[in-house]
């Protein structure tokens, strides 16, 4: 699922999300829990403002997000 990012690039330049949207939803990145590199594409795992978690992987050849999984919050 393609998704609607906007990020900030802290001092190393590495972007990281701060918002993203599905569909007209608007959510925001309370905590990135992990992040890890793969060949061609950056994951993270985030704690989003309705308290569900998400993995957001980002490809850097192509500059596309999109969401890589689910998991809804307790």
């Amino acid at each position: 699922m393609y998704i609607k990012v906007e990020c900030y690039a802290g001092y190393r330049g590495d972007q990281e999300p701060r918002v993203f949207w599905l569909g007209e939803r608007r959510l925001e990145v309370l905590e990135i829990v992990d992040r890890w590199l793969g060949p061609d594409y950056r994951h993270f795992r985030v704690t989003a403002s309705d308290g569900d978690t998400y993995i957001l992987r980002h490809d850097g050849r192509e500059g596309e997000w999109d969401l890589a999984a689910f998991q809804r919050g307790p």
